[in-house]
C-alpha cells in the first residue's frame, strides 16, 4: 500500500497577537506536524509566533490583515508563493485574508491548485465583503449556531460543503477541579482585598458593550441587596477606542455604591487563575457567541457557569451544565438563578466535554479528504 501522502497546509490570518482564532491557529498547526504533515502560515506576526515556530511551524511575515486596497496587491505574490511552497490547502480564517487567498486561488489553474477551506469564526455583518467566509471547498463552522448563521443569511452556501467542528479545550490545560498555588491566591487578594472571603462571580470578556457588563453591575446590585457576600470580578482591556465605555461603566459602579463590590482588574494574562478561584463565571453576551471559549475552560476546571441562553454559550451550556442558562435579558430571573447555584451549586460533571483533539484532529482529517476528493473540474 503506497504510503499516504503528506500535505502542505497554509493557514492564512491577519496576525498571530492573541484571541481564540490564533490560539486555534497554533493548535492546528501542531497537529498537522504531529502527523507528519508540513505547516505553514501567513500574519503581520505577533507574540504567538516563537511558540507557533517551536512547535514546528513556518511563519511568514505579511501585511495580509491591513484593511486597504493596497493589500488585494498581494494576490499575485501569493499566488507565486503557493507554486513554488507546493501548497496542497489553503485556509483563511479571517476576511482580508480570504479575499487575497481567493483571488489568488481563483486565477490558478482548476486542475492543479490547492484546495481552498475557510473558518467562519463569528456571525459577521451579513455583506459582500463577508460572503467571502462561504466560498470556500470546505467551510468550517465553530458551533452550530455559526452553521445556522451561515444557511440562513447566504442561502446560495450548500449545505454539504459546511463542517461544523466545535472548538475545544485541552483537559490536561484546564483539569478539572484545578486551583492556582497559593502564593498567586495571597497576592491575587492583596491586590484586590475587597474580593476577600467573598463569594467570587466573574466576567471575562473584553470591555465593549457587547459583553454585556451594564447587566453584570446590575446583578450584582440585586444579589447585594439580597444580602449575598458577592464581589464581581470585571477581567478585561479596553482599548483606545473603548475607554469612554470604561468611564462610564467605573460611574455607573459609583452610582449604585458598588465600588466595594466590583473590580476592575484590567487585562490579565493569569486568567485561568481567576476562573479556577471564581465561585460562578458568567457569559452576558447581548448577541449570541459564535462558541464561548471562556465557558468551557471555566466548565473544564469545574467552575459554575451561567450565560444567557444563545449562540455558542447556549450550546455549551445545554451540554455540559443546563443548570447555569439565563433567559436573554431577564435580569431578575438572572439573579434567582445565580443565587441559587452561589448558595447550593450543583457540580460541574468532569467529562470530557469539547475535547482540543477532537477539533485538531477533525480538521486535520477535513483536510486530508479535501486533498484526496474530486475537483469541480473533474465532474
Amino acid at each position: 500500500m503506497a504510503e499516504e501522502k503528506k500535505l502542505t497546509v497554509l493557514q492564512l490570518l491577519p496576525a498571530l497577537e492573541s484571541g481564540g482564532v490564533e490560539r486555534g491557529t497554533l493548535e492546528v498547526a501542531q497537529a498537522l506536524v504531529e502527523r507528519g504533515h508540513r505547516a505553514l502560515v501567513i500574519s503581520a506576526g505577533g507574540r504567538l509566533v516563537a511558540p507557533l515556530v517551536a512547535s514546528g511551524a513556518e511563519h511568514f511575515a505579511w501585511p495580509i490583515g491591513r484593511k486597504s486596497f493596497k493589500t488585494l496587491l498581494l494576490a499575485s505574490r501569493l499566488r507565486k508563493f503557493l507554486l513554488e511552497q507546493k501548497v496542497d490547502i489553503v485556509h483563511a480564517r479571517s476576511r482580508v485574508p480570504a479575499w487575497i487567498a481567493y483571488l489568488a486561488w481563483r486565477g490558478m489553474d482548476p486542475a492543479t491548485r490547492p484546495r481552498f477551506v475557510t473558518t467562519v469564526h463569528g456571525m459577521y455583518g451579513v455583506n459582500r465583503y463577508s460572503r467571502i467566509m462561504t466560498r470556500g471547498e470546505r467551510v468550517i463552522a465553530v458551533s452550530n449556531t455559526v452553521r445556522d448563521y451561515i444557511l440562513r443569511e447566504y442561502p446560495d452556501t450548500q449545505a454539504e460543503r459546511i463542517q461544523v467542528i466545535h472548538r475545544g479545550v485541552d483537559g490536561q490545560a484546564y483539569p478539572h477541579g484545578w486551583k492556582p498555588h497559593p502564593d498567586w491566591q495571597q497576592a491575587f487578594f492583596a491586590q484586590f482585598p475587597q474580593a476577600t472571603e467573598k463569594r467570587l462571580l466573574t466576567l471575562p470578556g473584553r470591555i465593549t458593550r457587547l459583553k454585556g457588563h451594564e447587566d453584570f453591575i446590575e446583578l450584582i446590585a440585586q444579589l447585594k441587596r439580597q444580602g449575598l457576600a458577592v464581589h464581581g470580578l470585571i477581567v478585561g482591556g479596553a482599548t483606545p477606542a473603548k475607554r469612554r465605555y470604561l468611564e462610564m461603566l467605573s460611574e455607573r459602579v459609583h452610582s449604585r455604591g458598588l465600588e466595594a463590590d466590583i473590580s476592575f482588574t484590567g487585562q490579565r494574562d493569569d486568567l485561568k487563575n481567576i476562573l479556577a478561584i471564581s465561585n460562578l463565571v458568567l457569559s452576558l453576551s447581548t448577541q449570541p457567541e459564535s462558541f464561548g471559549r471562556t465557558t468551557l475552560e471555566a466548565l473544564r476546571l469545574g467552575v459554575p457557569t451561567a450565560g444567557y441562553d444563545h449562540g455558542g454559550v447556549g450550546e455549551i451550556l445545554r451540554t455540559i451544565y443546563p443548570n447555569g442558562l439565563l433567559k436573554p435579558g431577564d435580569l431578575d430571573a438572572a439573579a434567582q438563578r445565580i443565587a441559587g447555584l452561589l448558595q447550593k451549586p450543583n457540580p460541574v460533571p468532569g467529562d470530557d466535554f469539547f475535547p482540543l483533539r477532537d477539533m485538531q484532529s477533525q480538521t486535520v482529517a477535513l483536510y486530508e479528504q479535501l486533498a484526496h476528493a474530486p475537483r469541480a473540474s473533474d465532474t
